[in-house]
Order: C-alpha cells, then structure tokens, then sequence
C-alpha cells in the first residue's frame, strides 16, 4: 500500500498541478494517509520558514549595548511618563 504522499506523487508525477486539482486524489486517501500528508506539509512549511544561514559565515546581529540613542530615547520616555504620573 502506499502512503498518502506516494499516491499523489504517482498520480501526478510531472504534471503541473493546481491545488483543486489535487482535492480528489486527497479525498480518496485513509484518514492514516491524510494524516501523513499533513505531516509532510507541515514539515516542508516549517523548512522553508528556517533560516538560510551559511556555514562559517558572519553575520550582524543589533544590539543595545552601546546604542546611546537608544538610551537617551528610552530616558526621554522614562522622564515623561514620570512627569505624566507627577502632574
């Protein structure tokens, strides 16, 4: 017996295929190989959501250390929400 994905791999091997198209041949699959299907979906979804990082390369990464911007902005709003709660 072949599992969910085997079977629409075998029914469409090489065509191009639009997603209504694959409704019947999922329709006509167990509940185990629905099952199966979803899991690989998931999968796949899940692997093109990684990161695609580079082996031994350098990337940047943003950080507040030494961002005195960042601290002077966050010190303005300390200051005016300390003022909103005084007046």
């Amino acid at each position: 017996m072949l599992d969910g994905y085997e079977k629409i791999k075998e029914h469409h091997f090489l065509d191009p295929m639009a997603t209504t198209d694959l409704f019947p041949t999922l329709r006509e699959l167990s509940r185990a190989e629905k099952l199966q299907v979803m899991q690989f979906l998931i999968a796949e979804l899940a692997r093109e959501e990684e990161p695609n990082l580079q082996a031994g390369a350098t990337y940047s990464v943003w950080s507040p250390l030494n961002s005195h911007d960042a601290a002077h902005k966050l010190s303005q709003l300390l200051e005016s929400n300390q003022a909103s709660h005084n007046a």
